[in-house]
């Protein structure tokens, strides 16, 4: 059936399902005119990422760092992924979008991914590939979020989805209230390259997708793993980043991590 035939098709269910289940807002469920919007008063209040920002990372830099273009973490101990880059940060109505998008409402990806692509430049050929859930992790879900988001920004971009080409091996406990140290410590050794995509890595740019870049221990994990792989670089693009306060002295305070994100 052509397209516009099968649209025209399905136009009187969708008038029924909206009738039974009107749409709601992704962040505060209220009443929207559209399935998969914000309203307005939660669009207005998406908390976009203060400039300037980490070159390295994305967080936001604080007044302290005069000119300078990466954050002290990066500087003395650089990650080794090449960029991070989000839209907002972990707060507000980005936050509860995320919180919808892990518990059932999986289509919000669909909300998610352009803006998502207009704060990272995919190089040419580039690969994205998704944080992997452990197996036992996305049986309970029923499926992975980053996933989601990376088969919605391939599909804008027309790029390639290797959404296995990173395995995790071993099963974490949840990161929630850990300090980074802790988080570097729970993921290590916790993901791999799947031999069946080392080839088609070895070389090429990767855009690594999650939903939320916390400390970042979680994308540093996966893109040691790429970068062993021979991936030439890794990007990390996710929808939200959480941006620690900093002290007098130019310092994250230890106990300002997201309590929700996994990274």
């Amino acid at each position: 059936m052509p397209v516009a035939s099968r649209a025209l098709a399905l136009s009187p269910l969708s008038a029924a399902i909206d009738l039974l289940m009107p749409p709601r807002c992704a962040a505060c469920k209220a009443p929207v005119a559209r399935a998969n919007r914000f309203c307005p008063d939660c669009f207005a209040a998406l908390p976009a990422l203060a400039a300037p920002t980490c070159a390295r990372c994305g967080v936001p830099l604080p007044p302290q760092a005069g000119g300078a273009t990466e954050c002290l973490a990066c500087f003395r101990d650089p990650p080794p992924f090449d960029r991070a880059a989000a839209p907002f940060a972990y707060e507000g109505p980005a936050r509860l979008a995320v919180l919808r998008l892990k518990n059932g409402r999986e289509e919000l990806a669909r909300l998610m991914a352009p803006f998502m692509l207009r704060t990272l430049e995919l190089a040419p050929g580039a690969l994205l590939v998704p944080v992997p859930l452990h197996r036992l992790r996305l049986f309970v879900r029923g499926y992975n979020q980053a996933e989601r988001l990376a088969e919605e920004l391939a599909r804008l971009a027309c790029a390639r989805h290797l959404p296995d080409a990173l395995l995790r091996v071993r099963a974490t406990p949840s990161s929630r209230g850990l300090s980074r140290a802790q988080r570097v410590a729970n993921v290590a050794g916790a993901f791999r390259v799947n031999p069946r995509h080392a080839a088609a890595i070895r070389g090429r740019p990767v855009v690594l997708v999650d939903d939320v870049l916390t400390t970042g221990a979680t994308a540093s994990a996966c893109a040691g793993a790429l970068k062993r792989a021979g991936a030439s670089a890794v990007h990390v693009l996710t929808w939200a980043r959480v941006a620690p306060v900093f002290d007098a002295t130019y310092h994250a305070r230890p106990d300002r991590v997201g309590p929700d994100g996994e990274g």
